[in-house]
């Protein structure tokens, strides 16, 4: 396929995003220098260090360099700067780029061998300078260590790549994402992805509900508004179906991508059909979180089944103390609607017809067949049921409490256990005042009677338009393989992602002590428990969920029983699948 772009494409290294650490020690080697050549006359500027450094700092900054530039800081006359520059462009250690289609006129930027030297250098002098002024003991004093050496033993990964040819987007890159803390990041990067692609990129984030509406909107419009969408998993069906993205077979070479890098789960639902339509780019699980300090006050196991869970909410359920058992999404429309399918999951029920996959059930061939509602089942009474029980253990407002709110609770110590996705932990992970910090387990949910424990997969892949013009998707193509490489993945994780798709992004150990989530989020893979099937990505699936969250929520609130509720949405979702265009 003569237009689908490969992995082959010369690029050029560019590391992290800028850390104060290494910055300070960029800093100590300018100073360094200038002591050595202000010293004496005979100690003449070294071009090729001066020239170096200068391009490492502005490349961290993600400032583009000239030639001209490197030239004037060389410390040398211009003839001779000119001879040092190209020195260190023949030896590999400087690349060049053009600017845009143009050969005549480049920006500079590190090769991997010079950010390898560079890394390699910076930790052998972390370790003289510490032997030599003796702080080994000072460890505990993070003030009075060397520039910058936590970057060096927990954040530096390997190098994500410049491309060789800046994209050439008119008016930028510009993508939809969602505002939870994987997109924040990414956002937070935007300038050091600009000096990737070599444009400027443009974000717009939004809730959940309302990234829906707008994805919605712009597959409406005459040509996209965006080069890359978000798209939520359970969205997939109905986006593929109403031709809203492109299949991505036509532009990527989709085996290059080392498909068995994601998680098998995210994978699968990035498919539709049998075709691929968006790269996961955040993979989570929603587990449930419980305070493993309070239960060993209490000498509490972790819950296993319904039963369980619910004695163990009612144990630590303390009003009195403003101690409440367990936060949950139970806010009107499609928070609640959520809770609901994956409660009936827990039940080990799908709310349509699923067909059965050995233990689980299967998503494939959603789109080839006519499926019905189980709502109106035991497991959907059971679930219902369940529901009316957690929110006897329940803290105030949990009738408006949704995604953020009930992590929020919990990372405030207002509740023992919550329901949420692991990528929302660095709400108190990274939090020094939070009860919660260093003191949370991560489970499977806890099933009903008989049923196996699973973890519902949640998460985004990045596709794009199929209203995108034929000229920018070439390139949104590249960008996109950009995005969700393994060197990106891994970068937004070495930034405090705790949502990634791939298992070669957070495999290394030192990213891994910073959250235990890591190793549950693979324990639920490698275990099979991490499933795609309680939001089973329905064509229907956004509608679905709109109309069920605000029958369920007169449930909560007393105004109809739960047979009534489950009646009555029942009967809504048969006839949208039943209507459905």
């Amino acid at each position: 396929m003569s237009s689908m772009h490969h992995n082959s494409v010369d690029r050029i290294s560019v590391l992290a995003a800028p850390d104060e650490g290494v910055l300070r020690f960029l800093d100590y080697m300018d100073e360094h220098m200038l002591a050595f050549e202000s010293a004496h006359s005979l100690f003449k500027p070294n071009a090729h260090i001066r020239m170096c450094v200068e391009l490492l700092r502005r490349h961290f900054q993600g400032k583009v360099t000239s030639p001209t530039l490197l030239i004037d800081i060389s410390g040398v006359p211009y003839a001779t700067a000119t001879r040092r520059l190209n020195e260190l462009v023949e030896s590999g250690l400087i690349n060049r780029r053009a600017r845009h289609k143009s050969e005549r006129s480049f920006t500079l930027h590190p090769s991997d061998q010079l950010l390898s030297l560079w890394i390699q250098m910076a930790k052998d002098n972390n370790l003289l300078i510490n032997s030599t002024v003796n702080l080994a003991d000072q460890k505990h004093e993070p003030d009075e260590r060397f520039f910058g050496s936590d970057y060096f033993t927990e954040r530096l990964g390997p190098p994500l790549n410049v491309l060789s040819t800046p994209l050439s987007l008119a008016g930028g890159l510009r993508m939809l994402s969602h505002s939870d803390p994987t997109f924040l990041i990414m956002n937070n990067l935007k300038r050091h992805f600009e000096l990737i692609v070599g444009c400027p990129i443009h974000h717009r984030s939004y809730s959940l509900d309302k990234l829906y509406d707008e994805a919605v909107e712009n597959s409406s419009r005459d040509k996209s508004s965006y080069d890359l969408v978000a798209v939520n998993f359970p969205w997939i069906g109905e986006f593929a179906e109403r031709g809203m993205l492109l299949p991505l077979d036509t532009l990527i070479d989709i085996e290059a991508l080392s498909p068995t890098d994601f998680h098998a789960a995210s994978w699968r639902a990035s498919h539709w059909g049998g075709r691929c339509y968006g790269i996961p780019v955040e993979t989570t699980s929603e587990v449930l979180m419980y305070r493993t300090d309070l239960f060993a006050q209490e000498g509490i196991e972790p819950p296993t089944t319904i039963d369980e869970l619910l004695a163990v909410a009612e144990k630590l359920h303390k009003p009195e103390k403003q101690i409440y058992g367990i936060a949950w999404n139970a806010a009107r429309g499609t928070a609640l609607s959520h809770t609901f399918m994956m409660a009936m999951a827990d039940f080990g029920q799908p709310i349509i017809d699923l067909a059965p996959d050995g233990e689980e059930f299967s998503i494939a061939g959603l789109g080839s067949h006519k499926y019905r509602s189980m709502i109106d089942s035991e497991a959907g009474l059971s679930a219902a049921r369940f529901l009316l029980e957690l929110l006897k253990y329940s803290p105030p407002g949990i009738l408006n409490m949704s995604w953020y709110e009930r992590t929020k609770s919990y990372a405030q110590g207002q509740v023992a256990m919550t329901y949420s996705f692991s990528q929302m932990t660095p709400y108190f992970e990274d939090d020094d005042n939070s009860p919660a910090k260093d003191n949370t387990g991560f489970i499977a949910h806890p099933a009903g009677s008989g049923k196996k424990p699973i973890s519902p997969l949640g998460g985004f892949v990045l596709g794009i338009p199929s209203n995108l013009s034929e000229r920018r998707r070439q390139e949104a193509a590249i960008a996109l393989e950009t995005f969700t490489s393994e060197r990106a993945q891994s970068l937004y994780v070495k930034n405090g992602s705790r949502g990634c798709s791939r298992y070669s992004a957070s495999e290394d150990p030192n990213i891994r002590i910073n959250s235990p989530i890591f190793d549950a989020v693979d324990q639920l893979a490698i275990q099979d428990q991490l499933q795609a099937w309680p939001r089973p990505p329905t064509p229907e699936f956004g509608a679905i969920t709109q109309f069920c969250g605000v029958v369920l929520h007169e449930m909560l609130r007393g105004v109809i029983t739960p047979e009534e509720a489950l009646s009555r949405a029942h009967e809504g979702v048969q006839k949208l699948i039943e209507n459905w265009q």
